[in-house]
């Protein structure tokens, strides 16, 4: 009878652990689901997502890492509030930083950092980011991930530099731009910079989730893994080995993780040192994705902090140029195109919150009027991301100091120079109306 009894319980234990089995399979094949169902695509040069075509206007938000992490600069229920503010708005793609590097306590540089050394990593920055997409997948929201930079404000291209035995690296606001660009022309040939941010690559993009268990390589909160924020060989003659280095990297990417798109980051020939044919080259990269612009009419001298207004004419008529100049070569490439940094100062090169933006919104109006006409005929320009997202930030400082709120304008900018605050009344209004045009067509 005990024997009876024992074959018994054996026998409904197996049962109970094949259906435990069973569901544990059932959940992990309806996870995968949802985890393959709403990557962005490209499907024959368009953006898809969940099998309906996607056009957007985002933003970007550099910060929103260090903003979900619980150390320095962190603030949750802040980063919260942003990413509820923006999905009510219908903003839905957001460009985000990875991390800073090198040292910290460098006045024009982001800090916390997060790769202190090559292969040393700031743990609570990482969370910060896994808590991020996490908040942003529970929201339907996508992110562009850049994992390198040419500029100063967060490491990049010097920090790898220095850590390859080039020596200290210009700054500047030191040096200035024409010594810290002649030095920065040398990482396009530096293999060993290479290698160092190559396994800053694989780090990253080899990662796993702690909130979600999600790895990183199936997270559909992952729009796009991009090579670097403006990538530039800083010289005609480094063009060659740019272009080899941006082909290597991106087809480590592809290695890593084939569920994501890839994407440059660049500012289209501005960044190829005016050589639209070295920017079609990089695009036409079978890794790449999708194509990149970034407009600045007053940094590129189109416009003039005195005179804003009346430069806006001119403004636009040369971002309509350069933007069918692109589009020109993304028609043949068959492959989207994203303008996604642009940004207007305010009226009378102002800074403070408050201070009028007519000639930043009659800007964003034109831009966002681009895409969305695009959008209507089933065009190429697919996408814009404006520069960007202060949200309910108020600067303490011109010059941002540790301690200080981060608004979308670098420690290297003057606080509130292109960041939108969420009591720009008049500029929402334009983003709104804007994305409710394009939403009729997604």
């Amino acid at each position: 009878m005990l024997a009876k009894k024992k074959r018994q319980t054996n026998t409904n234990m197996r049962k109970l652990l094949l259906l435990t089995m069973a569901a544990a399979m059932i959940i992990a094949c309806q996870k995968k689901q949802e985890t393959t169902m709403d990557y962005v695509k490209v499907e024959d040069g368009h953006f898809t997502r969940g099998g309906k075509p996607y056009y957007y206007v985002g933003t970007n938000f550099w910060y929103g890492a260090i903003l979900g992490s619980e150390g320095q600069g962190g603030d949750r229920a802040r980063l919260g509030r942003e990413l509820d503010e923006m999905k009510r708005m219908g903003i839905d793609n957001l460009r985000i930083l990875v991390g800073s590097d090198g040292e910290r306590g460098v006045k024009t540089k982001v800090e916390p950092t997060l790769q202190v050394s090559p292969g040393v990593y700031n743990d609570t920055i990482l969370a910060g980011l896994d808590y991020l997409l996490m908040e942003m997948g529970k929201r339907d929201m996508v992110a562009v991930l850049y994992l390198n930079n040419s500029w100063e404000w967060s490491g990049g291209y010097g920090f790898y530099l220095e850590h390859a035995g080039a020596g200290k690296q210009p700054r500047p606001d030191e040096a200035g731009y024409p010594a810290f660009m002649a030095a920065m022309a040398k990482y396009a040939t530096n293999e060993k910079a290479h290698q160092l941010f190559y396994d800053y690559v694989r780090f990253i993009i080899g990662r796993t989730n702690r909130y979600t268990g999600l790895k990183y390589t199936d997270d559909p909160a992952i729009m796009s893994w991009q090579i670097g924020n403006e990538p530039r060989a800083f010289s005609k003659e480094a063009l060659p080995a740019f272009e080899k280095w941006l082909a290597e990297a991106s087809a480590l990417i592809r290695s890593l993780d084939k569920n994501h798109l890839i994407s440059v980051g660049s500012e289209g020939s501005w960044g190829c040192e005016n050589d639209l044919s070295s920017w079609s080259r990089i695009c036409a990269d079978k890794n790449i994705d999708y194509c990149n612009v970034h407009l600045w009419p007053y940094n590129w001298g189109w416009a003039k902090p005195d005179s804003l207004i009346e430069h806006l004419p001119i403004a636009c008529e040369n971002t309509k140029k350069y933007i069918d100049e692109h589009l020109a070569v993304c028609d043949s490439l068959n492959k989207p195109l994203v303008m996604e940094e642009f940004g207007y100062p305010r009226d009378g090169f102002k800074f403070a919150i408050g201070t009028p933006t007519q000639g930043r919104d009659g800007y964003y109006k034109y831009v966002f009027s681009l895409v969305a006409d695009n959008a209507e005929s089933g065009g190429k320009f697919a996408g814009c991301n404006f520069w960007g997202w202060g949200g309910f930030a108020v600067p303490k400082h011109e010059q941002w100091q540790v301690g200080d709120p981060y608004t979308n304008d670098p420690a290297q900018e003057a606080q509130g120079l292109n960041s939108v605050f969420a009591s720009d009344t008049t500029t929402l209004d334009v983003i709104r109306t804007q994305v409710d045009r394009m939403s009729r067509v997604n």
